[in-house]
Order: structure tokens, then sequence, then C-alpha cells
């Protein structure tokens, strides 16, 4: 039996970045494998393979109309980028039952430790702390720190409660905290089956002790945490940004934090990188980190992973079940989103 062919494209990342040794011995077992090259793949060979391909694997792949017309065996598109690439004509690959699938649940441990570690340093003031040490202005028994708080027991405040927000939820469970969700696509028995409760915005803003910053970027929620958001919060809301920068004014938030109205954990920015002189930089009471949630090799090979899972399945006539499928719908808000903005900030 003829064995089924994939196009490997990964640029920008690697191949040795996505797939171990074994992951790859596996896919190249399972299809005949073209391109398979770290190098950008040209558009006029990439289209000349689409002829003979069953499955496209890369990072942003140019699939529109015309390129589609010419995948006459094409089974599934697996992005390896971390997000739903753009462009893809996805209503042709809806009507065609092209599976589009996404890499993104393989960051969902990594992004959701760093936020525990984001909850805790925030809360506990432990890096502020620390500088203050090497300053010689150390706060001796932190009497003085009044926006300290701890986890246990405390009110968490999820902005999107997808698979990062879920796994941050399981993490905090040994705190015993309470659970406040604003998510307007979260089918009822998810929150449910987190012991959370679903709130308006202004609920969220107001009630929440930390406030984690999870959810897609949409047509709909572009700087939806702003100037009405942060003069909900109490003083000292710690703010964790891990999903896009697309949903906070970052204006507000620079304001917010150096009017010491807030903290602030933050991964993503609306520019990457971050202009040197950002006022965000120098600002009291933040934490910064440089995209780095899920930058870890380990995490990289589960993508791979991922992948020839799910190609496997589907030569065995069985639907994906590692990668995020893109439905209709969402994919069109989050599409919109992406194409609106003017910057990049893919995991």
């Amino acid at each position: 039996m003829e064995k089924p062919v994939a196009i490997l494209s990964p640029h920008f990342r690697t191949i040795d970045e996505l797939f171990s040794t074994s992951d790859l011995e596996r896919l190249f077992d399972l299809c005949t494998v073209k391109w398979a090259s770290n190098d950008p793949i040209p558009q006029e060979t990439f289209e000349s393979y689409l002829e003979t391909a069953h499955f496209v694997i890369g990072a942003y792949p140019k699939l529109g109309r015309e390129a589609l017309s010419k995948a006459k065996h094409l089974k599934a598109i697996l992005e390896v980028a971390g997000a739903f690439p753009a462009e893809v004509d996805y209503k042709n690959c809806f009507g065609r039952g092209i599976a589009v699938l996404s890499c993104a649940p393989a960051f969902r441990r990594l992004v959701a430790e760093m936020t525990m570690g984001f909850l805790l340093s925030g809360g506990r003031g432990i890096i502020e702390e620390h500088e203050n040490f090497r300053k010689g202005t150390e706060n001796w028994l932190g009497e003085d720190e009044i926006f300290d708080f701890t986890l246990y027991q405390q009110t968490i405040g999820f902005l999107g409660f997808g698979s990062i927000a879920q796994e941050c939820a399981r993490l905090l469970s040994p705190f015993d905290c309470k659970l406040l969700i604003h998510d307007p696509w979260l089918p009822p028995e998810v929150a449910e089956t987190y012991k959370a409760t679903s709130c308006d915005l202004d609920t969220l803003y107001q009630k929440s002790r930390a406030l984690i910053i999870a959810a897609s970027p949409t047509s709909d929620n572009f700087q939806l945490v702003n100037h009405h958001a942060f003069s909900k919060m109490e003083p000292g809301t710690l703010l964790v940004l891990i999903s896009r920068a697309h949903l906070v004014d970052f204006d507000a938030l620079t304001e917010a934090v150096y009017a010491n109205k807030i903290r602030a954990a933050i991964d993503v920015f609306p520019q990457e990188p971050l202009p040197s002189d950002h006022p965000i930089r120098t600002a009291p009471h933040v934490t910064l980190s440089a995209h780095r949630a899920a930058a870890l090799h380990q995490g990289r090979h589960s993508i791979g992973a991922m992948v020839v899972r799910d190609i496997e399945s589907m030569i065995q006539g069985k639907a994906p079940q590692s990668m995020q499928r893109a439905t209709p719908e969402t994919i069109y808000q989050r599409i919109a989103a992406k194409q609106a903005a003017t910057h990049s900030d893919t995991v």
C-alpha cells in the first residue's frame, strides 16, 4: 500500500526543535515526507507538492483558495507555530472536510506552570523584595507591604477559560481558591467541573485578587482590559498577562502600575521585542518575561508527538485527538483579530 504524502516545512521552527528522534522516524515510517528542511519552502515548490499531499505540517502555511484547489487529496493542515494560521481558506477547508489543527495544546502545561510562578512571586512580592535587598532597601518581615497576599482561599479570576486556564485551575486546587470566569464561549458544564463561577466583566474586575488574562484574541476583545477595567480593580490586584497582548490596553496598564493601582506579571507585549525605552520596563510592581512561558525545549517536542499521533489516527480512519481543531464557531473571529493586529505575539 502506497504511503500518504506529508509536506514538512516548519520554518520558523526547526525539525529537531519539534520532533524527537523516535517521533521523526515514526513520521517517515507513516508517510512519504516532502521538503523536510528547516529552510523556508518556496511557494511554487510548496504548491507543486500539494498535488499529491495528504498532510501539510508547517508554521505559517499559505493555503488560500488557489493553492487548495491543487490539493485534491489533502486531509489535514497541522500548524506548529502555536496559533491557527491566517493564510488559510477556512471556508474551503470546512466545506471539504479538511482538518485544520493547531499545536496550541502542547503549550498548556508549560504556560500554566509559568502562570503559577507569576501568581506566587507576584502575590508574595518575591522579585521586588529580591531587588530591594540588592539595593539595601529590603522590607524586613514584610510588615509594610500592603499589596502582598496568599493564594490560599483567594479569589482568582480568569478572562478566558480555555485549556491553559483550565490547567491553571487544576494547579490551583490545593490552595482552595474561589474561581471566577468570564468566557462567553464556555459551556456551563466546564465551569461546573472546575467549581468555578461565571460572571460579568465588572464583577470579574472588582472581585479578583489576581486576574489571569488567558483568552484567545477575537475581533470583539481588542483592549478589553482598559481604563474602565483598571478603575474597577481593588488596589493591589495582580494582573497576569499570559495570553495575547491584543486583550490589554497597554497604555492604560502602564498608567495603572505607575499609579500604584495594581501589580502586573507580563509575558506577552503589543510589540516584540519591546522597545528599550518603553516605560513598562522601569515601572514599579511589575514582573516582566520575554515571551518565555512556553520556551522550553521539551515543550517543543510535545508538538511533534502530537503531530505524529494525529497523522497516525487519520491514516487509520479515526479523528485526530491530540491537536486543537478549528471550528466555524470560533475561527472567523480569531483570524479577523489576527489579521487586524499590527504585531505578532504567537507563542
